[in-house]
């Protein structure tokens, strides 16, 4: 099936986003795929995808004809394994590159990333991105540091096992804020210094998000904290991205529903309950009617165990409506889904549609029936 994507967006929209319910199917990625070829066709100039927002900046050399083979590509540019995982992703890379390669410089088409450089339990050493915005200062400051130290599951997950609030740490904050100052003071208009400060706005940020680690709070406060600084990230990542893009075109979105969708977002995790606002919800009241969100559903998939949904529940209201998959305004009438299968990782990665998740979103795709990872 296919649809009209014109349907679902009004002349304000700036940034158009399109959330999955789980990341343990491939459906809507290959959907999107397909929508992003129709946005590319009303003026649609970017996509920002649910993945790193520093190594994003190497996808986006590559689909603008830079050097480099795809399969580094998708092994480098990509977090959470969304690149070698992810058949429709290398789709997209290497449509891309195609689709840019006998356009002029404003009519081709951009990629970035938009998450945080962190798993919710686990981050990175924050010495490159700090010695990337260095060497662009041609400073001679000593940044070494142990990275294992830094980037093992227990320093985020035990606090008296966190850097965060070491010596360490409170000497690269008062460098890396010091070179922030410098770097604002040298400001430029090229790619060279905007990248500087992305990097150097990363490093920063992880160093508050170790700092956030090391805190003596309960691991659910730590959790919930860790949560919004996450999506925080996010939400200022999309604003930057659309003002870089501002001057070519709207930015197409894909990412979980729970980071796109207006309202607040909650899960369990480690046996909490953590609730923190999403970056669509942090966006939307800044970019208001320049703001579209499409929230994703689905009704089955056999390969995650996610069965036939009942006829009562949202998605069963949405399965009679839809040969294979469509787009629709109206919002069903019925319960929320609670079968999502006894596999704990499927009851964790899946969020059934509800009230909650309809009110966040001004239009839902539904997908009757999930996709293998392949066409």
């Amino acid at each position: 099936m296919s649809q009209d994507i014109r349907e679902f967006i009004t002349p304000f929209t700036e940034l158009l986003g399109f959330g999955e319910p789980t990341h343990l199917e491939h459906a809507h990625t290959w959907i999107r795929n397909e929508l992003f070829e129709q946005l590319a066709g009303l003026g649609f100039r970017s996509i920002a995808l649910e993945s790193c927002r520093i190594r994003g900046l190497g996808v986006n050399d590559y689909v603008h004809g830079g050097p480099g083979d795809l399969d580094t590509i998708m092994k480098e540019g990509f977090s959470h394994t969304f690149g070698e995982n992810w058949p429709a992703n290398r789709e997209l890379v290497q449509w891309m590159r195609e689709y840019n390669a006998d356009k002029a410089p404003q009519d081709r088409l951009s990629f970035h990333g938009f998450d945080f450089q962190t798993e919710t339990a686990s981050a990175p050493s924050p010495r490159p991105y700090l010695e990337h915005a260095r060497d662009y200062l041609g400073e001679d400051v000593d940044l070494t540091i142990d990275d294992e130290k830094w980037s093992r599951d227990e320093a985020v997950m035990d606090l008296t096992q966190s850097p965060g609030r070491s010596e360490e740490a409170i000497r690269l904050r008062e460098i890396g804020t010091g070179m922030l100052r410098r770097l604002h003071e040298r400001r430029t208009t090229d790619e060279a210094w905007a990248r500087a400060e992305t990097h150097l706005e990363a490093g920063l940020s992880l160093l508050q998000y170790h700092r956030e680690c090391a805190e003596p709070n309960p691991l659910g406060v730590r959790l919930n904290r860790l949560c919004q600084m996450r999506d925080g990230v996010m939400a200022r990542n999309l604003l930057e991205i659309r003002r870089a893009e501002a001057a070519n075109g709207p930015t197409f979105v894909f990412a979980h529903n729970a980071h796109l969708q207006r309202t607040n977002s909650s899960m369990e995790m480690a046996g909490e309950r953590v609730e923190w606002f999403s970056a669509g919800a942090l966006v939307a009241p800044i970019l208001g009617d320049q703001y579209t969100v499409i929230g994703g559903t689905l009704g089955r998939n056999d390969s995650i165990g996610l069965g036939e949904p009942d006829k009562a529940t949202f998605e069963g209201r949405l399965q009679d409506r839809f040969t294979t998959w469509g787009i629709t305004k109206d919002k069903p009438v019925g319960s929320p889904r609670t079968d999502t299968g006894a596999d704990p990782m499927l009851a964790m990665a899946y969020f059934p549609l509800d009230q909650h998740l309809m009110d966040g979103a001004d239009a839902l795709l539904h997908i009757r029936v999930g996709r293998p990872a392949t066409r």
